[in-house]
């Protein structure tokens, strides 16, 4: 039995204990950051300082604003050190509720992401920053207060549609209520979690929700696992994630584990092994855990053989999802909880999963079913005291202690809850028939052609019924006639006063949700209520989505769209802004697009055609983008010692014999070592020669140049790739094309960066080479050089400098151009030169285009 703890500040200690252990990986641009568990502490402890200098005091509020975070945890810890009670916001939360919540709580200062700080009007420090603001402050052992279990650690505000933000109240004993009897649990298996240290978790829950805050601050620190924030909701980027990562755990909401399970599928279809599969899944029913997993290992490969278990909360997991993932041998635990229960009430055990069952209530509280109403009531230390209102908390009354969650249920004789919907949701029908809408979601969710959907009350003389709304596989060419067929095969699953008579097809891509991936139902009631009332369609949602995410990703206001409205000419989307539709796109939908495919959208109705086909598994269409190869073998041992051993031999000879350059400002490096970018004119196939002969010789042989990602391909597929040679090579110059790619990518680690599309899996290559140590090399023009003056700046390199967050190093290679018209292969020592320039760094919030121009003017002037 683990000790009874008075507050939380002993996961503080235990931090600074697990010292050099990873804590947290996140990504930031095309970076990806490690933060140890002795940082967090250590960053804890100055945050409290710097508080105490601000005269923020025990008590004072916090609010706290951003993306998840190695920073965001320390500032959660350092707020808990002094005493300063935190107010999580979510992410997606407006300007205009945040600002009332801070108002509300009277907070005496912000901590956000860089692109909310103009958002907030009090005082404001920034997340990103964090490290560097605080580097004055001691990191030694810090003297907190003494806290009890009463004393209240933060106010969640869950809700932003009301005139009057509601926040409930959590304490120390809250969250102690439901940490002790999990750490207690965790200690029976942790002599066996040596075997598989340390556990990785990959998380895609929002810190700012309880439950996100359990597994990504409070539970993993009693295993010393590591914990993944992942930023994407692409199923395929989240699977790559897992697997890079080695991560034994996904936790996440369950419309990702059904998005992961269409991808899957779809993948199968594309193979042409679908119905392979599904006879195999068939048969599996029944079959022992160990002989599934042999069954189905390919897909366990796909995920990485680490990989073993799926955590899912903050909605109820449809059967369907739930039965596939355990069919497939990975366990799937659901847990169930609300905010004022300080996240949870009930979880399955991993290893006695309890199926379509949202677990067996926690130790230390009590639960009960209302015999009458169906309710659960909860009762116990981990329900919060009160609501934060107006200026105060507000204890609101109780029945003898019980909680009412609001949420039907039932309890088998094991004592395993099934969760049955929400209690204000129930329709009452004009027969007084009570209908629960997750009964009737649960038999549509059943049917091939619906992704989704949402049942909610349609008024009708003073009772309802129901009407669902459906979104249907993108596959479905006939949308009306597969929703009515959707219907009929519910309908027969359902007693006959559950009969669905009323329904209609989502007109957008996706249903608006909450942070946690929630439908909006409020949104979509509304919607329903317009349609039949007014007997015509509301605007369709998915010109609302993009015209969302342009005005958030160009934060400007596009006005009214149409499907003519151009997206060059009208919207002025530059390739860059592109990219980041594309990605804000893929998160929205949860679905991977072809890049080649937006960059040749030139009307939004173009793009709206695109997204209708994104999820069609009948017609992947072409991916150009998984044409090009990202070589990390390159960056791996052996190369990182053959290819020092090469150049020193070979081409650094080489260069000294053709054309001993003259290099000029090589001072402006002195002490530097890299990584950084460079950026240099591009005159002929050889530059990359003399910048690494120019540079210090700790930088030379740790470089990763980006090279034209058309003629990488050509080459790998044994053509020159030289720009108008249409010739049919013969077998033995294919040979030689191959050998010089592999020899080109072997001994100087280049990578593709394509001219036309695709270039943002090359920029995340980057980030990843640079995780690796590596300095990247760009030749922002483009194109080599027509006449021997330096072209335009792509605004792609500003995007790089922001992103990779590294300092830029311009150069320029003179005399070059000159030799290569005259034919020349040996000039005299000096004639060419290779000038550097000083090291320069951009803020964040720099525009591409601003450093793209910026750079430009400063190699001109080299």
């Amino acid at each position: 039995m683990a000790a009874m703890h008075d507050n939380l500040l002993y996961i503080i200690d235990r931090f600074a204990r697990l010292g050099n252990e990873t804590a947290y990986v996140f990504r930031r641009g095309y970076r990806r950051l490690h933060w140890s568990y002795g940082e967090v502490a250590a960053t804890a402890r100055r945050f409290a300082r710097e508080l105490e200098q601000r005269s923020v005091m025990r008590g004072d509020r916090v609010l706290l604003w951003g993306d998840n975070s190695a920073e965001w945890v320390a500032v959660f810890f350092g707020c808990m050190l002094l005493g300063a009670v935190v107010v999580p916001m979510d992410k997606v939360a407006t300007a205009e509720f945040a600002n009332r919540v801070a108002r509300q709580v009277e907070a005496k200062l912000s901590v956000c992401s860089r692109d909310l700080a103009k958002a907030t009007s009090a005082p404001t420090i920034i997340l990103e920053e964090l490290s560097e603001s605080l580097r004055s402050h001691n990191a030694g052992r810090y003297d907190s207060p003494t806290l009890g279990r009463d004393d209240t650690l933060e106010i969640v505000f869950t809700s932003g549609t009301t005139a009057e933000p509601k926040g409930v109240v959590l304490s120390h004993g809250n969250v102690l209520a439901n940490l002790e009897p999990i750490e207690n649990e965790i200690a029976k298996y942790r002599k066996y979690e040596r075997f598989v240290h340390p556990l990785r978790f990959v998380n895609l829950l929002p810190l700012s929700h309880v439950f996100g805050q359990f597994l990504g601050l409070f539970i993993p620190q009693a295993l010393g696992a590591t914990v993944i924030f992942h930023d994407s909701l692409n199923p395929a980027e989240v699977i790559r994630t897992i697997r890079e990562e080695r991560a034994s755990v996904l936790i996440t909401v369950p419309r990702l584990l059904d998005s992961l399970r269409q991808k899957i599928e779809r993948d199968l279809e594309e193979r042409g092994e679908l119905q392979t599969f599904r006879q195999r899944f068939e048969n599996s029913d029944g079959k022992h855990f160990l002989r599934r997993w042999w069954m189905f290992r390919r897909v366990h490969s796909e995920f990485g053989w680490k990989f073993w278990a799926f955590i899912s909360g903050g909605a109820a997991l449809d059967e369907r999802t739930e039965q596939f993932w355990s069919r497939l041998a990975f366990a799937v635990v659901q847990g169930y909880g609300l905010t004022e229960t300080t996240s949870l009430i009930s979880v399955n055990h991993p290893f006695k999963v309890g199926k379509r069952s949202i677990g067996k209530v926690l130790p230390g509280r009590e639960m009960k079913v209302d015999p009458q109403t169906g309710e659960i009531l909860v009762r116990g230390s981990n329900v919060a005291s009160g609501y934060w209102v107006g200026k105060g908390v507000v204890h609101e009354g109780e029945d003898d202690g019980w909680f009412r969650t609001g949420d039907l249920g039932e309890v088998d004789p094991e004592g395993n809850l099934y969760f049955k919907g929400r209690k204000k949701n129930v329709i009452v029908t004009r027969e007084g028939m009570n209908i629960h809408p997750a009964d009737l979601e649960s038999a549509l969710r059943r049917q091939p052609a619906v992704r989704d959907c949402v049942v909610v009350a349609l008024p009708l003389d003073g009772n309802a019924e129901p009407c669902a709304v459906l979104l249907l596989a993108q596959s479905e060419s006939a949308p009306e006639q597969a929703a009515a067929e959707a219907i009929r095969g519910a309908n027969r699953q359902l007693a006959d006063h559950q009969q669905i008579r009323r329904w209609l097809v989502w007109p957008g891509q996706d249903f608006p949700r909450t942070s946690t991936q929630k439908p909006k139902s409020a949104v979509i009631a509304d919607y329903v209520l317009h349609h039949f009332a007014e007997g015509e369609q509301a605007p369709t949602t998915s010109s609302g989505t993009v015209a969302e995410l342009i005005e958030r990703i160009t934060r400007r206001k596009v006005g009214e769209l149409t499907p003519e409205t151009n997206l060059e000419s009208d919207l002025n989307l530059s390739s860059i802004d592109r990219v980041e539709l594309m990605s804000a796109l893929e998160d929205r939908l949860q679905t991977d697009l072809d890049e080649t495919r937006v960059s040749q959208a030139t009307t939004l109705g173009d793009l709206e055609r695109m997204l209708g086909k994104a999820k069609s598994a009948q017609s992947p269409g072409p991916r150009l983008a998984s044409s090009f190869r990202y070589p990390s073998w390159a960056q791996r041992w052996p190369q990182t010692w053959i290819r020092p051993a090469v150049y020193y031999a070979l081409t650094w000879p080489a260069t000294l014999l053709m054309a001993k350059p003259r290099v000029v400002g090589r001072e402006n490096l002195r002490g530097f070592d890299g990584p950084a970018l460079i950026v240099s004119n591009h005159v002929t196939y050889v530059d990359i020669g003399f910048v690494m002969a120019a540079l210090p010789r700790t930088m030379r042989t740790g470089l990763a140049p980006a090279m034209q990602g058309e003629r990488l391909i050509a080459m790998r597929n044994g053509r020159s790739g030289i720009t108008g040679d249409r010739a049919q090579p013969n077998f033995f110059l294919r040979a030689v094309y191959k050998l010089a790619y592999a020899l080109t990518v072997a001994l100087f680690n280049v990578f593709p960066l394509p001219q036309r599309s695709g270039f943002r899996e090359s920029f995340e290559f980057a980030g990843e080479a640079v995780d690796r140590g590596y300095s990247i090399v760009v030749f922002p023009e483009g194109r080599r050089t027509e006449n021997g003056e330096l072209q335009p700046f792509q605004t792609g390199v500003g995007l790089l400098a922001t992103k990779l967050n590294l300092p830029v190093i311009p150069m320029r290679i003179d005399g070059l151009w000159q030799a290569a018209q005259e034919g020349k292969h040996f000039v005299r020592p000096g004639t060419i030169t290779v000038r550097i320039g000083k090291p320069v760094r951009y803020a964040p919030n720099t525009a591409p285009e601003t450093i793209a121009r910026n750079l430009e003017r400063r190699v001109r002037e080299l």
